[in-house]
């Protein structure tokens, strides 16, 4: 576990027309500096040798520019990262398009259509070339304020402007809005710039050091009565603690004013997860959690389903619904006083791929699960509560629970999963089992195939590999067949199967003393 985490609580409390003006004041003057300062470091400048050139042009203090360093510098970390995956993404579009054309040619597909996708594919060439040239000179791009917005001025009617005067009002607004305040542990209540005191009736007072510009207002601007919803016993316990602790402050601006956000570090909880009980497997999908309780032995004990729905939700909607299946899954863990075990995936190969190979509604699904926000969500509450979070490699768990644990154990095949993410983690070795006998299609029937052959000195997963693919076939000829004949309903994703007594043949390194009790 991490040795400290950085929380962040925010708010919102009323502001006298006063207080508004500064603060729009404010932050003009700190997003103007925030721009020319990208722009001194994009050009090849370095922060350090223009600090005494800012603070004396524009009578800040030197805490007011290492706060405009610091968000400059993470911004431009930021993009140098997304150009990065801009490039990745493009190129496995790229190599997805380029497949899909000769796909089409040999099956002499309309012709109309092979253009479109040349025409789309020599965009994506084009749009390759220009991020590689930036990569390659360190060009780093950003348009302040969005670029939607930028060009509505060519197009003002259909934008909704009657004039240009009013389209550059809710320009320098768009380009605005965010103070940055930040914190250090030599500085009184953690932040010299803007410093927290609690007051008697536990809300919260902010007495922020206006830079010289804005001393006509005064030196200091006091906000009065803050109180937090969430975070409020942490920060109060922060600013009654006589250890030094830094705290950063940021206030950023909306349709319905101003919120106020409070960033620290704290300690982790005490780590009650215990390495030698067995471990909590989970298997995570765009709908729900899977989670397995195993014993030291790599053997199912019990079983939960966590359900969750991000489809069509806002983004405030889906950070609400992920924090509460994150929370039930921690707790899970957390009575069990075991660790909890989670794949380490890459939701963006699959993503980019979206538009050649999968159906419209797969793509909406997976376009919507926030694959990431749930491994933040998890590990965050994770450390609060003190449960062990760790992450596998994802190969092949997912056949590997469909041929080897589903049947045997009564198990989902989302379940069956969640298993072999939690043996792994405990270093069990899995093999492909021989006879395969019924491999579960996950609704309600089944498939049978042939075990490959595993060739001398090879690796396990080249024989899961080969057997992923035969799967495949199988299933996708299974499932067309099962188009022309009735059926029964299928089982829902988040059905929960009793663990069958049929235990079958015992998994590599499986305690027998169950067998034989």
């Amino acid at each position: 576990m991490e040795k400290e985490n950085l929380l962040t609580f925010e708010t919102r409390t009323e502001l006298d027309l006063l207080s508004l003006e500064i603060l729009d004041e404010f932050s003009d003057l700190f997003s103007h500096l925030q721009h020319r300062l990208f722009a001194d470091i994009a050009c090849g400048n370095i922060a350090g040798e223009v600090k005494n050139d800012y603070l004396i042009a524009y009578d800040i203090t030197a805490r007011h520019f290492n706060a405009l360093r610091v968000q400059v510098e993470g911004k431009i970390s930021a993009l140098k990262t997304q150009l990065v995956n801009r490039i990745a993404d493009t190129k496995e579009k790229i190599a997805s398009l380029t497949k899909t054309i000769a796909k089409f040619i040999k099956r002499q597909a309309k012709p109309h259509v092979i253009h479109q996708k040349k025409r789309r594919l020599a965009h994506l060439e084009q749009k390759l070339a220009k991020a590689l040239e930036d990569q390659k000179n360190g060009t780093v791009r950003c348009c302040f304020g969005g670029k939607k917005l930028f060009h509505a001025q060519y197009n003002l009617e259909a934008n909704g402007y009657s004039s240009h005067e009013e389209w550059r009002k809710d320009w320098k607004k768009a380009r605005s809005g965010e103070i940055f305040f930040l914190g250090s542990k030599d500085e009184t209540a953690g932040n010299q710039t803007c410093t927290a005191t609690l007051q008697p009736d536990e809300t919260i007072q902010l007495r922020i050091r206006l830079p010289k510009a804005l001393e006509k207002y005064g030196k200091y601007l006091v906000i009065q009565g803050i109180k937090f919803k969430y975070g409020k016993e942490e920060l109060q316990a922060l600013l009654k603690s006589e250890t030094p602790q830094a705290i950063t402050w940021r206030f950023k601006r909306d349709e319905k004013g101003w919120r106020i956000f409070s960033t620290f570090a704290v300690e982790p909880a005490v780590c009650t997860s215990k390495q030698d009980i067995g471990v909590i497997g989970l298997d995570i999908n765009a709908d729900h959690f899977a989670l397995v309780e195993t014993d030291p032995n790599g053997n199912p004990i019990s079983t939960e389903t966590i359900p969750y729905n991000l489809h069509g939700k806002s983004s405030a909607q889906a950070k609400a619904i992920i924090g509460d299946a994150a929370a039930s899954a921690v707790a899970f863990a957390g009575s069990k006083n075991k660790p909890l075990i989670i794949e380490e995936l890459d939701f963006r190969k699959k993503k980019s791929e979206l538009r050649e190979k999968a159906s419209a509604s797969y793509a909406r699904m997976l376009s919507s699960f926030a694959y990431n926000s749930l491994i933040t969500h998890l590990k965050s509450r994770a450390s609060k509560q003190g449960v062990f979070v760790s992450q596998v490699n994802p190969a092949y768990t997912s056949i590997i629970g469909r041929v080897k644990f589903a049947k045997r154990y009564g198990l989902s095949i989302h379940h069956a999963a969640a298993l072999t993410i939690g043996r792994r983690y405990l270093r069990f070795s899995e093999k492909v089992p021989s006879p395969l006998g019924e491999i579960p299609d996950g609704k309600d029937s089944h498939v049978t195939l042939t075990a490959p052959v595993r060739k001398r000195d090879e690796h396990e997963w080249s024989v899961w590999s080969r057997l992923s693919k035969k799967l495949r076939t199988a299933l996708a000829a299974h499932f067309r067949t099962a188009k022309s004949r009735s059926k029964s309903p299928p089982k829902t994703a988040f059905e929960t199967e009793p663990i069958s007594d049929d235990v079958g043949e015992t998994p590599t390194r499986e305690s027998l003393e169950p067998l034989f009790a």
